[in-house]
């Protein structure tokens, strides 16, 4: 198949079809609009899929906005059904007015996770997104069979992921920017940010610099800093916590 026209009507059609039926089963689902497009930008994060709230504008109305990363479609049927189903719950938490997410939108908080298993699925914890590992399980494949079919002859196509920046700056004249898993940022030079680490107050984890491989050396020192952290953080009983574990 080259017509990318027929392409393109295939892909929306399912993946609208496949929104319909979620709604269906889940009033609370609101309506969207459907947007397809790039979820890459050159670096290492990889967007799936995104709800965003009132994002577009219909006489008086405002509607909400679903989109689906491009990148994600080889993924095939059942891992797509999983992400609009994810997306969903976001839905379903502006519907009822819940807070399902913190840190600009990437902690998924217990809260999100009722709702996702409330939508049919099996949520796993990550450590710096919360509650956002998908999974689709077999009871919930069985639910959505036609529009599972529908997906898989939709998805004859899929889009690259952008080239990788290389030479891009981690850094300005200011040094380093490091976020803790709070949230909290702070900026430091690289002898002092790579001397130790440097541990937040409030969520007692290392500041790191997100996708520099290496630079949460927070492990590997794990041994000097820990007998520290009993006096740092209040006397706790164990003299572990707040320190990142490797993967």
């Amino acid at each position: 198949m080259t017509d990318s026209d027929t392409i393109t009507g295939l892909l929306v059609t399912a993946l609208e079809n496949t929104w319909a039926a979620i709604r269906s089963h889940h009033p609370d689902v609101p309506q969207v609009v459907l947007t397809v497009g790039a979820g890459s930008t050159g670096g290492s994060d990889l967007t799936l899929g995104h709800f965003a709230q009132n994002r577009w504008v219909r006489g008086e109305y405002e509607i909400h906005e679903l989109f689906v990363g491009g990148e994600g479609l080889q993924r095939g049927a059942a891992d797509v059904l999983g992400t609009l189903l994810h997306e969903a719950a976001h839905g379903v938490a502006a519907t009822r007015a819940i807070k399902d997410t913190s840190r600009q939108g990437r902690w998924h908080n217990e809260r999100f996770r009722a709702l996702g298993e409330e939508l049919g699925l099996t949520l796993a914890h990550h450590p710096k997104l919360g509650w956002s590992i998908t999974t689709v399980p077999d009871h919930t494949r069985q639910r959505y069979l036609q529009e599972l079919d529908e997906l898989m002859s939709a998805l004859v196509a899929y889009r690259r992921r952008e080239p990788h920046r290389r030479g891009g700056r981690t850094s300005n004249n200011n040094g380093l920017s490091a976020e803790c898993d709070c949230g909290r940022k702070i900026r430091v030079s690289r002898s002092v940010f790579e001397a130790g680490p440097i541990y937040c107050g409030n969520c007692r984890t290392a500041f790191d610099i997100d996708g520099e491989p290496g630079t949460s050396n927070s492990v590997q020192i794990v041994n000097t800093a820990s007998k520290h952290l009993q006096t740092w953080f209040g006397g706790s009983t164990n003299p572990l916590v707040g320190v990142p574990q490797q993967p």
